[in-house]
């Protein structure tokens, strides 16, 4: 087993513990059932793009178009964690880690999406499942992480309704390979993200901008998510746990108490929050607040297809960031509703240009535990990215280890509350490829030098490290964030 360095004891800038979060705490607070671990994706380390028969996906056509990713970056060799795997569960294990999340590659199991699987892809998965079980790590399977093999975007993708089939195929080929070992499953990951940036954004693969596509793509996800749920279901043990991923961000208005602000923050709610998780209730898609939208996906349904949306989940993924800002906008038609951007409001924010609000993951528990029989919340991704700069062996980032402190204080703010949470995952167990940003963006706990692939488990890490085996934490400390604010990016 690796060992890992002593934990260094820098104070943490205190602005980001607000008020509210209920310090001192410790791992105990969370009770002996509490899931703790770390979150990858495959495309985003694994890469080995071409190895032992794996097909191309959408992202590895996306990141060959010039101008789509900073720097003309790609995920062709990403962290290596294809090859490195062992190691990495290695570094995993020694921060004390109980749960490790990861998605499987659709197109490195069955390249062209379809038909004869690919065993040496499967085989792949086989040991890295067994080496997760062999480290005492509770393996947490994602089926979708973006990454679509490239044979069925050349089918439509999800603009074709035949996808709810395709990943059904693919579901129970996975349920029936890896269900002995593997007891809890997430179905998709994000699907508001890799449906609205690929199909109407345009900035993540397959590159669309259609307002069509992007309702096409929506309602085939959102059917695939519980048709995925209930072929797992059937092919899984009884013990299996179910669930799916959803991006959110805490919303307030540029003008409180504004009308048009209010009604703007209300619609881009319904969207960005509520259009993936209401459905699997029976609740349908929320149009409400935007008739328009009613009538544009009433193309894409069909008879029967509000009961095919539902799905009794055994746990939602929460995947929250930061919160957004919303004021009224008349250049937007549908939603009348634009985002503040947290530059031009003057708050701090991470790499990513995302506020540091750690408060958002509180508002976001406490708003989908409202849902009467909204199942078990599992905080599935959580983190910021911020610049390291490695230094003799070791990478200080007091930014990074306060946002993840604060934002585990405001999950037990929720849980202490009486929001049924079940676990957290950071964002990420290792730097890795930000889709569109590049390699820019360092979420992880553990530093990837690329060009050596050499690791270094940052003082983040170290600090989860250090909580996980009962330290406690107080909000002693020091430093200003203003300290931090003079070293934002422009």
């Amino acid at each position: 087993m690796i060992q890992l360095p002593p934990n260094y004891a820098e104070p943490l800038p205190s602005a980001f513990f607000p008020s509210s979060a209920p310090l001192p705490f410790s791992r105990a607070d969370f009770g002996p059932d509490f899931h703790w671990g770390a979150s990858a994706a495959a495309y985003q380390t694994e890469g080995a793009w071409q190895h032992q028969g794996k097909g191309p996906s959408i992202w590895d056509d996306f990141t060959r178009r010039k101008g789509t990713v900073r720097r003309g970056e790609h995920g062709r060799v990403a962290a290596d964690f294809y090859n490195r795997f062992e190691t990495d569960l290695d570094l995993a294990s020694g921060l004390g880690l109980s749960d490790f999340r990861f998605s499987v590659a659709w197109p490195r199991v069955l390249p062209e999406g379809t038909g004869a699987a690919n065993r040496r892809g499967l085989d792949y998965y086989d040991r890295l499942v067994d080496a997760c079980l062999e480290r005492e790590l509770n393996p947490w399977l994602t089926l979708y992480h973006w990454d679509l093999p490239s044979a069925l975007q050349a089918r439509g993708g999800w603009t074709n309704r035949d996808i709810v089939g395709w990943f059904a195929d693919y579901s129970q080929l996975m349920a029936r390979r890896l269900g002995d070992r593997v007891q809890h499953w997430c179905v998709l990951n994000e699907p508001m993200v890799f449906v609205g940036a690929g199909h109407l954004l345009g900035v993540h693969a397959p590159g669309r901008r259609h307002l069509g596509a992007f309702l096409a793509a929506a309602h085939h996800a959102t059917l695939a998510q519980a048709e995925g749920g209930r072929v797992l279901r059937a092919a899984l043990p009884a013990t299996a746990r179910i669930g799916t991923t959803f991006s959110c961000s805490h919303l307030t208005p540029q003008r409180p108490g504004n009308a048009y602000d209010e009604a703007a923050t209300r619609r881009a709610d319904a969207v960005l929050n509520r259009f993936f998780v209401e459905p699997t209730l029976g609740l349908g898609y929320p149009t409400a607040e935007l008739p328009a939208l009613r009538w544009l996906l009433d193309r894409y349904q069909r008879p029967g297809d509000e009961r095919r949306m539902q799905f009794d989940f055994d746990f939602w993924g929460v995947q929250n960031y930061t919160r957004e800002v919303v004021k009224f906008s008349p250049w937007l038609p549908l939603q009348w509703a634009a985002l503040v951007p947290a530059r031009q409001r003057g708050v701090p924010h991470t790499d990513m240009g995302w506020e540091v609000y750690p408060e958002s993951i509180y508002h976001m528990l406490r708003q989908f535990a409202a849902y009467p029989n909204a199942p078990q919340l599992i905080i599935t991704e959580s983190g910021a990215a911020f610049a390291d700069v490695p230094t003799a062996g070791r990478v200080a980032d007091p930014a990074r280890r306060a946002y993840l402190q604060a934002a585990v204080g405001q999950v037990l703010r929720a849980r202490q509350e009486g929001v049924d949470v079940g676990g957290y995952f950071a964002w990420s167990l290792t730097d890795n490829f930000e889709w569109a940003e590049g390699y820019g963006p360092r979420f992880g706990l553990i530093h990837v030098d690329y060009g050596s692939q050499e690791r270094i488990v940052k003082d983040s890490g170290r600090w989860y490290r250090d909580f996980l085996g009962g330290q406690a934490l107080t909000g002693d400390c020091s430093k200003n964030l203003r300290q931090l604010e003079k070293k934002q990016p422009e």
